[in-house]
């Protein structure tokens, strides 16, 4: 299976997009024309270490600024306006879903959390 399966699957669990990154920073699959910033990336990643770092500046991701719902060393997710994202930290990779208005925050959270335990029973 590719990693870009992965992100496929979370498309097909309702998210507008997605995108399966390891631990520094490399983008291992997207969505077509999602573009993540190498500084955006750090600034994500980064959270998972210091969370109260992004629950005080929030996170921009694909240039577009999210007020920080939760973050902690597994979870940080974000929200502007009607949408937001979910990004889960595994062994080995960060799976990020960007939500559209049209899936509730909680079953994008269960979503995006179910692709990393999934990971993480596979030893990512």
């Amino acid at each position: 299976m590719s990693w870009q399966t992965y992100v496929d699957n979370l498309v097909g669990h309702g998210f507008a997009k997605g995108a399966l990154l390891g631990h520094n920073g490399a983008v291992w699959a997207a969505s077509a024309g999602l573009t993540l910033s190498g500084p955006e990336v750090a600034a994500l990643t980064g959270g998972f270490n210091s969370p109260n770092s992004v629950l005080q500046s929030g996170v921009t991701l694909a240039g577009t600024k999210y007020f920080t719902l939760k973050a902690d060393n597994r979870s940080i997710y974000g929200k502007h306006g009607n949408t937001g994202f979910c990004a889960v930290k595994t062994g080995q990779a960060i799976v990020i879903g960007f939500f559209p208005d049209t899936l509730s925050p909680g079953n994008a959270s269960k979503a995006a959390e179910g692709v990393a335990d999934y990971l993480i029973n596979l030893s990512y």
